[in-house]
């Protein structure tokens, strides 16, 4: 009777732990999900997808290398979340960041890689191609880096051009306005002054990476070290009073404002 006993609870267990590894992981992550998974999503309505964009740059002596890759991808599922029809593509890491002979802009620092823009721009149409294959209409492009803004306006025009309603390619313009000048808006209104949030890894940049990923900046090495330039890679600003909590600030806006405009761009998409 015991032995038996041990059989029907073994079985039961056997049944439990295969019916947990049936269901589908609670994720907006592609990568996360096998093919049948995500051929049932898209059939069931998710058909928004999220392609992040970040890039591999230098961001001074504070800030790792893949600040916008981290940004972008922490950012993208936060907003896929919060619309609840969309996943998230993987990050796209390899971006135009300057010359190779001679080195420039932020290929003049080590760990900095480059493509060109013609190699990006036909990079993210392919991927745009595959996932409208895949039964998705809605492409959103979400770059978290300045530079290649005009690449990614590029691409959607010739995508919705060759797509004639079929589909749609979005580059919400509040994603990156809300973490350039919105975000320097939202500091200056508390007190911080132009040469102190800066346009690159001062007090802005280096403020809304404390909030996604604080083991990437080396806020020790900030805070008691002397100011910093150009020279070191920090373009008019100064890092040295930055904190998650200013940085939260930041990626709250950002994520409301382009959760409101993907809703609105995508409904009744």
């Amino acid at each position: 009777m015991h032995s038996r006993l041990l059989v029907l609870l073994g079985g039961l267990l056997l049944l439990a732990s295969g019916a947990a590894f049936a269901q589908a992981p609670h994720t907006v992550l592609l990568e996360d999900l096998t093919w049948t998974e995500i051929r049932d999503q898209v059939q069931a309505g998710k058909t928004t997808i999220i392609i992040p964009i970040g890039g591999t740059e230098q961001s001074g002596p504070g800030i790792a290398v893949g600040k916008h890759n981290a940004r972008a991808a922490y950012l993208s599922k936060k907003i896929a979340e919060r619309l609840g029809n969309t996943l998230v593509a993987p990050v796209v890491a390899y971006v135009p960041e300057g010359g190779v002979a001679p080195p420039s802009s932020h290929m003049r620092f080590p760990g900095t890689i480059t493509v060109p823009d013609a190699v990006f721009e036909q990079m993210l149409e392919s991927a745009a191609q595959s996932f409208v294959v895949h039964g998705f209409r809605n492409v959103v492009f979400l770059g978290d880096h300045g530079g290649y803004q005009k690449d990614l306006d590029r691409v959607a025009a010739k995508l919705n051009k060759a797509w004639a309603g079929k589909a749609r390619a979005i580059v919400p313009p509040e994603y990156y306005a809300s973490s350039s000048d919105g975000y320097a808006q939202q500091l200056r209104q508390r007190g911080y002054r132009d040469d102190e949030i800066g346009t690159h890894a001062g007090l802005a940049d280096t403020s809304l990476q404390l909030a996604v990923a604080p083991q990437m900046v080396r806020l020790d090495t900030l805070q008691h070290g002397p100011k910093l330039g150009q020279a070191d890679g920090v373009y008019g600003g100064d890092p040295r009073r930055a904190s998650a909590d200013l940085g939260q600030l930041g990626i709250d806006a950002i994520v409301l404002h382009t959760v409101d405009a993907l809703k609105k761009a995508t409904q009744g998409r």
